[in-house]
């Protein structure tokens, strides 16, 4: 984790029980003494600054790293250099699942703003999960919806025309952020238009007209990164039958 500066205060040491993200993240279920147990894997939190990794591609796994604050993207290059986005990760999610099963990180993730995340030892992690089996199960969920996510984008990918992968895409992040306490329908994107495109498929002209179609049609307002969304119900409709589910 190169890029990332840790806190070296005292005061600023994670306490699992104390986080705002708490119900979202690995703790979730688990009872007062496990939250204590796991609180002792997290040495300390670490800072990512905008526009910095918090791992690479090809470095080692050392640590899962659940986002307490801030939000990151994941990339991948493709063979000629240009970068395809892989996902967008925000507060209560978790980093570094890519290298559980090789031990090396198959992507980037890098802080789409100045962020804030729990750094959790694996093997460390490991081992304490096979004392707890409610923390196992934790851990067995999240792996388990990353892989529900892959399913439901390769769907986005193959059923929905431009216009659709859009919605899909804004009325997912308006359910991730209501998750977590903010507002559905007023919202601000921490990514780049391009970026929303490599992650969707789509070039950036094709984004720009996508945005212009929703906001003809009453469902959307964005202007630069500002979303005002006006017709979620719409925006459903739209997607509708194209998709199960969006998470």
């Amino acid at each position: 984790m190169p890029d990332a500066q840790p806190f070296h205060a005292q005061h600023l040491k994670t306490a699992c029980s104390n986080c705002s993200v708490l119900e979202l993240c690995l703790p979730l279920g688990l009872t007062g003494p496990e939250i204590e147990r796991l609180d002792t894997l997290i040495v300390q939190r670490a800072k990512v600054r905008k526009g910095t990794a918090l791992y690479r591609a090809g470095d080692p796994l050392r640590s899962l790293y659940a986002v307490r604050i801030g939000s990151f993207k994941t990339s991948v290059l493709s063979v000629d250099g240009r970068e395809q986005v892989t996902g967008f990760q925000i507060s209560g999610e978790m980093l570094g699942l890519d290298a559980i099963s090789t031990d090396v990180h198959a992507c980037d993730a890098v802080a789409l703003e100045d962020s804030e995340v729990c750094p959790i030892h694996f093997a460390h992690l490991e081992k304490v999960a096979g004392e707890l089996p409610s923390l196992q199960h934790n851990l067995n969920r999240i792996l388990s919806r990353e892989i529900v996510r892959d399913h439901d984008m390769l769907m986005m990918l193959g059923n929905m025309n431009s216009d659709e992968r859009l919605a899909g895409f804004l009325v997912n992040m308006a359910q991730r952020l209501s998750t977590r306490g903010y507002s559905s329908s007023h919202f601000v994107l921490k990514m780049r238009r391009e970026e929303i495109g490599s992650y969707l498929g789509l070039r950036l002209e094709t984004i720009c007209r996508g945005i212009a179609h929703l906001r003809d049609q009453g469902l959307v307002e964005i202007k630069g990164r500002d979303v005002n969304i006006q017709d979620m119900d719409g925006l459903r409709q739209l997607i509708a039958g194209c998709h199960r589910s969006l998470r």
